[in-house]
């Protein structure tokens, strides 16, 4: 574990490197013009930007941590294997979670470019209901775990990459930074919720009582962001 952590440190500085680099790299202007700092919230949840977050705050409300998915494979896989072997089975299952979400992230990204970023995000949620029911409902079989991974896995990697550049198209230029912090907040409190909901009805109920708790969240974020893409789609 000691050394898991510290290998952990090599990507983080080669991240800051990257950032750094891109700042340098950057063709910033010279000069800007000073303006007070202020998170102005009103004016961002008003039109088409206000319903597109909130659609993200229902995603997010049912957005679980990827450790109660890691936690659910290993619960179901111990009994037959054993609670190491079923830990290590759980963490392969993680690992299909992350290579399915770093594959589809650049095709979605394109897609959204060309199309719609709100055609992404309804595919994206529709994946993670779908991921979510089976983690509810299934046994131990290792097939079926991994179809429910990697359906997150393709999940969150539609969405993440969607929410951001959605904000930055409708966002105008002088939202534009409430628009991103109101949307960083809503994630990591969604998130949260989620997470601590989520818990509580594992705990005191079953794991399939949060994982349909999870999954009526994405339900109700896959009405929003179909509306949202309608909305969007040119008539005629």
């Amino acid at each position: 574990m000691r050394g898991a952590i510290l290998l952990s440190i090599i990507p983080g500085l080669l991240a800051v490197g990257a950032i750094v680099y891109a700042i340098r790299a950057a063709k910033l202007p010279t000069t800007r013009e000073r303006q007070p700092i202020r998170i102005q919230v009103r004016p961002v949840l008003q039109g088409e930007l206000g319903r597109l977050l909130g659609a993200v705050g229902a995603f997010e409300l049912g957005n679980i941590a990827a450790t109660l998915l890691i936690l659910r494979a290993t619960d179901l896989l111990r009994p037959e294997h054993g609670a190491d072997d079923a830990a290590q089975l759980a963490l392969a299952l993680y690992t299909a979670y992350n290579i399915a979400a770093t594959m589809v992230s650049v095709p979605a990204g394109r897609h959204g470019d060309r199309r719609q970023l709100a055609d992404v995000l309804v595919a994206g949620t529709l994946a993670f209901a779908a991921a979510y029911l089976v983690l509810a409902f299934t046994g131990p079989s290792m097939l079926i775990l991994a179809a429910g991974f990697i359906l997150a896995g393709i999940g969150i990697g539609c969405v993440e990459t969607a929410q951001h550049a959605a904000v930055a198209a409708l966002a105008p230029s002088s939202l534009r930074g409430s628009a991103f912090g109101l949307l960083a907040t809503t994630q990591s409190l969604g998130n949260f919720a989620a997470s601590s909901i989520a818990g509580l009805l594992w705990t005191l109920i079953s794991p399939t009582a949060a994982f349909i708790y999870a999954t009526a969240w994405m339900l109700v974020a896959l009405a929003a962001f179909t509306a949202t893409a309608r909305r969007q789609r040119p008539t005629g």
